[in-house]
Parts: structure tokens; sequence; C-alpha cells
């Protein structure tokens, strides 16, 4: 729950001038920052004073239990409580009180100065719909641990890019600035560490124009929040649950053509690699196509899932869908049971013909049994897409 702290200190405050006339909302988050939020409110509003616009510093004081929201409050900032802790979560309550056409996003650890808050309102006055700050070749000794600056941030950063192609250098920076008019297109709602990357992803979805330019970064005040693998790992399952082509349809792709293609060779008595392969390579091949269409067909329910429910487009599926219909999953998937039965029924007439004796059509059972099984793979989880698509509008 987000409460609101009034105060008639601030010069942006709502209470003291049109609401409407506010050019810049610079927003705070601040967990136990007793002994920094003083510095970082005041300038801020030195910053915007020089600008010579109207403004307002907010801070979103995560529940602190130290006197940081009083300290704020009394250094000229707009105050709201939001209880619920999370990065996430003091972000957007403090995106929901401000008022300002901008909002400057920056943290409240001394790490960032507020004296570039002209830059970030120069960009968006110039077209950018986002700004992020970039902080990899301006970092100040001592300010971030090698593990971040070396591993994390340009692994995570790498992934996002690969994943979404933004092009950014640094997904990560907490120093950024959006239009207020951007944020219903972004719809964000994480509520941890990963809202940064949740800011990043959901404006290239909207094909925002993001600007970036290099800022400093300096070490920090304080105690540290930040959780480098715990913080690290929201990171990369949220990178991943929103890309089901790299989490599902790529792998799963790779699995099935694996592991057909093993089923062929084997199948067929064909040589590879110097040398005959057997019933267990059979089985291993077998295995791979199982889980491979498995695995495409996760990929596919979530792609619809996002699709109909959480708006997301992407092309690829949109082509897919647009072609195929419930009908066409349903005959695919029949074949292959059709394929799986008669081959299996071929084996039980050999042999009921051969007076029950030793079963001798190994290969051919386990392959019978395997396109049965993914026949029934591709039937049911044509009609789940089915089902999903009914959401849609």
């Amino acid at each position: 729950m987000s409460t609101l702290v009034p105060t008639s200190a601030s010069p942006a405050a709502p209470d003291s001038q049109d609401a409407g006339a506010l050019l810049v909302s610079v927003v705070i988050p601040c967990l136990n920052e007793a002994e920094n939020i003083e510095t970082c409110v005041s300038a801020a509003l030195e910053a915007i004073a020089r600008m010579g616009v109207q403004g307002e510093v907010v801070v979103a004081d995560n529940d602190s239990e130290d006197d940081s929201a009083r300290l704020a409050e009394q250094a000229g900032a707009r105050v709201v409580i939001e209880c619920r802790r999370g990065y996430g979560s003091a972000y957007l309550a403090g995106f929901a009180a401000s008022k300002g056409r901008y909002i400057v996003m920056a943290d409240a650890d001394l790490t960032y100065d507020f004296n570039e808050i002209p830059r970030f309102v120069a960009a968006l006055e110039e077209g950018a719909e986002m700004v992020i700050g970039d902080r990899m070749d301006n970092i100040q000794p001592g300010a971030m641990p090698w593990l971040h600056r070396y591993v994390g941030n340009p692994i995570l950063t790498g992934l996002l890019n690969l994943f979404f192609r933004t092009g950014i250098n640094d997904a990560h920076c907490g120093m950024r600035a959006l239009r207020r008019d951007v944020l219903p297109r972004l719809d964000l709602r994480t509520t941890g560490m990963e809202f940064a990357s949740e800011m990043v992803i959901r404006a290239s979805k909207e094909n925002l124009r993001i600007a970036e330019f290099p800022i400093e970064y300096h070490p920090r005040g304080g105690e540290s929040k930040l959780s480098s693998f715990s913080d690290g790992w929201r990171h990369l399952r949220f990178l991943l649950v929103h890309s089901p082509n790299h989490l599902f349809i790529v792998p799963g792709a790779a699995l099935a053509g694996l592991g057909t293609s093993v089923v062929v060779f084997v199948g067929a008595g064909l040589d590879f690699f110097g040398r005959a392969w057997g019933l267990h390579a059979l089985i291993g091949g077998t295995l791979l196509m199982i889980v491979g269409t498995q695995v495409l067909a996760l990929g596919l329910c979530a792609h619809a899932y996002g699709t109909y429910f959480m708006g997301e487009q992407d092309p690829w599926f949109d082509r897919m869908r647009a072609r195929f219909r419930l009908e066409h999953g349903l005959l695919l998937g029949g074949f292959f049971m059709l394929v799986g039965v008669v081959i299996g029924g071929l084996i039980l007439a050999t042999w009921i013909a051969h007076g029950f004796g030793s079963l001798a059509d190994e290969r051919l059972a386990v392959i019978a049994a395997s396109l049965l099984i993914v026949g029934i793979q591709i039937f049911f989880s044509s009609f789940l897409l089915s089902i999903l698509g009914l959401r849609r509008r």
C-alpha cells in the first residue's frame, strides 16, 4: 500500500502550483538511506533550479526503518511511502505520485551525479522517449565490484541485446529518464531489481526512441542493498521468460531435429561417425525427439499467452497463427498417431503369426511408440493453443 506524505517545503509540490506546469519529476527510490537522501534531494532540486524550469523531487520511500522519509521531506522532496519492499515497487509508487512531463530516475546512494539531469531532459526534449546512462567506461575506482563490471552486467546486457535487439550498452544503469506519456505503453509490473530490465525490454517491444550517453558512476554511500547472485538470477529469469523463442522454440527445435536425425539414421541401419548404432542410440534419439516436441509445444503456448493475454507482438508467431489453424495441428498429430498405430499393429500381427514367441522387432516398437507419443503431444497441444486463442480480440 502506498501513502503520500505531503510537504509544503517542496517548491514543486502539487499544492504549491499547477501540477500541469511541471516539466520534470526526479524520482528517487529509497530504503534506509538516511545518510545520503538529503544530499541527493538537495542536488536534484539545485539541478532543476539551474535549468530554470518547474520541477519536483519525489522520494519513494520503501518502508525505511530509519529517518529517510523525514529527512527527504525536510530537504524539499515530496515523499510517497511504499510498504511493499522492492526496487520496482518503489519506482511504480514514485511514478504514480509524480506530476512532471518528464521523469528522471536516480538512486539514493550517491552513485549518480544529479547535475546530469539537464542532459537527460535535453535528450527527451530532442525527441527521445527514453534515455539511459552508460556507466561502463566511466566507473570510478571502487564504485562497482569486478564481478558486476566484468561478468554480471556484460552478460546480462549481452543477453538482453541478443534476445530483444535493444542495442543498449548498459541496460542496468539506474539513472535514466522517460516521457510520462509512454508509461501506459510500457505497462511496467515487476517489483524487484528486474524492473530495470523490464523497462528496456518493454521499450524495445514498443519501438520507443531510446537515447544513451556516457555518465560517471561514483562509489556508493552507505551499505549496498544489491544481492549479486539472487538479483542477477532475477534479471536472467526475467529475460528468459520474456523470450519464448530462446527459452523454448530454439532449444526445442534443436532437440527435435537432432532426435529425428538419430531415429532416421539408426532406424534405417545407416552408419555414422564410422560405426553402426543400435537400440540404445535409437532410444536416445526418440527421447530427444519427444522432449524437443514437448518443448516446442510449450514455446508456442507461451507465445500464445503473451500475444492474447499480455499484448505481446512477435512477427514470426503472428505469421504462423495466420497460416495454421487448429485443424492443421489435429491433422499433423493424427498422422503421427496413425503411423505409430499402424507400425504397432504390424508388429502385433507378426508376433501373433509367430505363435506369441519372442518379440524381435525392438527398433520398430520403439519408433512406433515414439511416433504415437509425438502425435498425442501435437494433437492436444493444438487444442490448448486453440483454447488460448479464444481470448483473441
